[in-house]
């Protein structure tokens, strides 16, 4: 019985013709891509506004999946037992210093946000997914 001349080491390809590989389809068309930029300012500065305490989750209901409502609704909640709405004296707002928008699909982007509050800087990562012809955050994270 022949084995075969690869048994039990790492089969690898020597091959080197350079081989055409088929880039992705990533079509946004121009005016999508602005209609994308916008939306993810728009959404930034709720979300900043939201967290902050200036606006209701609710706001955003139609634009977030349910986990990503969920945890609005629960940092708002945290929020309003530490300072009651009426006691919060704001003498600085958080505010959104950029925005920056990737796609690695035409149905979906990922958006980076820088967030200024005073001396301090933060950063917020949001996935949007296109859904029933509608923008969608599906992931949200704060760092």
């Amino acid at each position: 019985m022949t084995l075969p001349s690869v048994q039990g080491t790492l089969a690898l390809d020597y091959d080197t013709r350079v081989r055409s590989t088929r880039a992705p389809e990533l079509r946004v068309l121009p005016g999508q891509r602005a209609e994308l930029e916008a939306f993810a300012h728009r959404f930034a500065s709720a979300v900043v506004e939201v967290v902050g305490g200036d606006r209701g989750p609710s706001q955003l209901l139609r634009w977030t999946s349910e986990d990503v409502y969920a945890d609005l609704q629960r940092r708002t909640s945290l929020l309003s037992r530490t300072t009651p709405g009426d006691r919060r004296v704001r003498r600085l707002r958080s505010q959104v210093r950029s925005v920056h928008v990737f796609c690695p699909s035409a149905r979906a982007a990922e958006i980076s946000v820088h967030v200024r509050h005073g001396e301090r800087s933060r950063a917020i990562a949001a996935r949007i997914e296109l859904l029933e012809g509608r923008w969608c955050c599906t992931a949200l994270e704060f760092g």
